[in-house]
């Protein structure tokens, strides 16, 4: 008897994140990826803010661009991640919000870039390079890809940006491609060779067989109380079993005046906020998860205090019976 629980709890241990869903027991191989606990990144790619940008948001400071220590504070006030994508993807992140934008006179037609408060150095296209080449040396990890927002995408070149970026997208991931057609397991996905899922929020997109917009829960406050409450509100109404959803553990600085509690802190930034609040978030959504059904775990600092072992461990502990 003790011998068998010792390899029960052996063929439930991952030992390495960055292939942390080929490890899984097989029970978990052949149920929707709606229903499995997948950590994710929230704005992914603000480790990457350009100083040198113009701002993008929020709105009010865009007329205050050219002033260097208004884009600094506003990037000091945007930085949620501090990995690269390639070393979230190793951490185990299976999920990612990316939001693009457009830069103001680009001499390219089509060259994008994503954004939080600033644009990134990077642009779109040399990203998604990254993650197909991590998916080609990963087969088994399944990655979902948000593309949202597209700001600065005027409307005279706006369905040209889009078709571009999509027939990009089509022919890079190619035939690992998970469109949205059939409902996704790891098993259907290994078997067919696919581990890459793009939501894009942009409806004609559908018709290309991308995923539609994932809904995005989240607090919409700096107060981890009422994060919580508002998380706690939103999983437990009854919702569709049948697509992705996004808890987000993110806090969000407020769009008003009161913005200036927190900017004007000279000694502080978002991520020694976000630090202080992620232990507390992680411990109540641990709790949450036994209660109602959760899927995408989206958090600012995806790296730290144990964030994405955490969430993987929610499937072990709530679908494998000891």
């Amino acid at each position: 008897m003790a011998v068998s629980a010792e390899k029960g709890r052996r063929r439930r241990e991952v030992t390495s994140y960055s292939d942390w869903m080929s490890q899984l027991p097989p029970e978990l191989h052949s149920i929707p990826l709606f229903h499995l606990a997948i950590p994710g990144s929230h704005d992914s790619m603000s480790y990457d803010l350009d100083i040198n940008s113009s701002i993008v948001e929020p709105d009010r400071l865009k007329r205050l661009s050219k002033i260097y220590c208004v884009r600094k504070i506003v990037r000091k006030w945007a930085v949620t991640q501090e990995d690269t994508i390639t070393k979230q993807l190793d951490a185990g992140v299976r999920y990612f919000d990316l939001r693009i934008a457009r830069k103001p006179g680009d001499t390219n037609p089509t060259r994008l870039y994503f954004y939080h408060g600033l644009c990134t150095r990077t642009d779109v296209e040399t990203l998604l390079k990254v993650i197909n080449d991590w998916a080609v040396r990963h087969p088994r990890e399944i990655l979902i890809l948000d593309l949202s927002n597209f700001k600065g995408f005027d409307k005279k070149i706006e369905g040209r940006l889009h078709s571009h970026l999509i027939n990009f997208i089509k022919t890079l991931f190619g035939a690992k491609l998970f469109l949205k057609w059939n409902i996704p397991t790891l098993e259907k996905c290994w078997n067919q060779g696919k581990n890459v899922i793009v939501s894009y929020d942009y409806p004609p997109a559908q018709q290309a067989g991308l995923w539609s917009k994932i809904t995005y829960f989240y607090g919409q406050s700096m107060d981890p109380t009422r994060v919580e409450s508002r998380l706690r509100q939103a999983l437990e109404r009854p919702g569709s079993i049948h697509s992705f959803s996004v808890c987000g553990l993110n806090l969000t600085l407020p769009e008003d005046v009161r913005i200036l509690k927190y900017i004007l802190r000279l000694c502080d930034n978002l991520v020694n906020v976000i630090q202080r609040s992620l232990p507390r978030l992680q411990q109540w959504v641990k709790e949450q998860a036994g209660k109602t059904p959760v899927n995408i775990i989206a958090s600012d600092l995806v790296t730290r205090n144990g964030f994405v072992s955490m969430v993987v461990q929610l499937n072990i502990s709530k679908h494998v019976k000891a």
